[in-house]
């Protein structure tokens, strides 16, 4: 019996060694979660598809309590998902922890319109969608485009994303279309392909201009008119309920409202070209002109017009109306 235990002992020692050896090659400090052929120490757990074999459930993310009970709960399959495939043929889950029940925050996925990779089709996202643009995210809990993004080349070069936007870009352009994601233009100026030329060039989004000393002026805490927005304060790419992948909660977009707004969160519906509830969570006039004071229908109020269509006047924007 004392023999027994005592070759218990011992197995238990070994495993608390061998423990930061194995898991040596993946650190949050240098943003490195993906498993590398040193895994091991020496690469000897390369290769290897059954991560029962060396870790006890139990133990894993001990240190970590926002993440263990998620581990607990879904087991080794999850594993892969932030890990990688570890050099085997093992499937990636991520949707298996980012659901509304596990992580209903990361990100928001209550809705099938996103960037599903499939024109005019909804449907809920895949490990697969997720991988595309996250392959080797880091999941510190901050958004960090040049880590956080899978590396999309620029016309033959792997040049860091200088902003959300940016990578966006990547792959909604003419003339550098992506391997595996090209996309042809539905009609002129379709910015699913042309998105760079308009973004960059004829969207005042894209180009910050003018002082904002015009008829219209005014904008919401955390923003300003030398403000270069990113695509994702108004496209929700996990999940909305509107057309064009525009968002219809403040906490899916507007990254740099002020959060006693964002976090409410403020309801956009948009309907018929009218984007009112969405131009309002950003803008608001500072002078009482054409009703700017009426609600917009989602609490808030400070555009001009908040029935009918606003395409009749303003194209994503609207870069010569530099008050706006």
């Amino acid at each position: 019996m004392n023999k027994k235990i005592s070759i218990l002992m011992l197995v238990i020692g070994l495993v608390f060694i061998i423990k930061p050896i194995f898991a040596g090659d993946v650190s949050l400090l240098n943003n490195q979660l993906m498993l590398t052929p040193n895994h091991g120490g020496d690469g000897s757990a390369w290769g290897q598809a059954e991560c029962m074999n060396c870790h006890v459930l139990r133990g894993i993310h001990r240190t970590a309590p926002a993440i263990k009970p998620i581990v607990q709960n879904t087991g080794y399959a999850s594993c892969a998902g932030c890990h990688g495939q570890n050099g085997t043929a093992i499937k990636r889950e991520c949707v298996l922890c980012h659901n509304k029940q596990l992580l209903p925050k990361s990100p928001i996925m209550q809705e099938a319109k996103n960037h599903n990779f499939k024109l005019e089709q909804d449907s809920v996202l895949t490990d697969e969608d997720c991988l595309a643009c996250h392959k080797s995210s880091d999941m510190d809990g901050k958004f960090e485009p040049k880590i956080d993004l899978t590396h999309f080349n620029l016309k033959g070069l792997d040049l860091p994303y200088q902003s959300g936007s940016d990578f966006c870009l990547r792959c909604h352009n003419q003339d550098n279309q992506q391997v595996g994601y090209t996309m042809q233009a539905r009609f002129e100026r379709d910015p699913l392909v042309k998105m760079a030329l308009n973004y960059k060039h004829l969207d005042y989004h894209g180009t910050p201009k003018g002082g904002g000393n015009r008829t219209y002026t005014g904008l919401r805490d955390g923003y300003s008119y030398k403000t270069n927005v990113e695509c994702s304060d108004c496209h929700a790419m996990h999940g909305t309920h509107n057309e064009k992948l525009i968002i219809d909660r403040t906490d899916a977009g507007v990254s740099l409202l002020n959060d006693a707004i964002r976090m409410q969160p403020i309801n956009v519906h948009i309907e018929e070209g009218n984007y009112a509830q969405l131009c309002v969570t950003c803008h608001q006039s500072v002078h009482d002109v054409e009703e700017t004071n009426e609600d917009a229908g989602n609490g808030l109020s400070g555009v001009h017009q908040v029935s009918g269509s606003c395409l009749d006047c303003h194209t994503h924007g609207m870069a010569a109306q530099t008050g706006l």
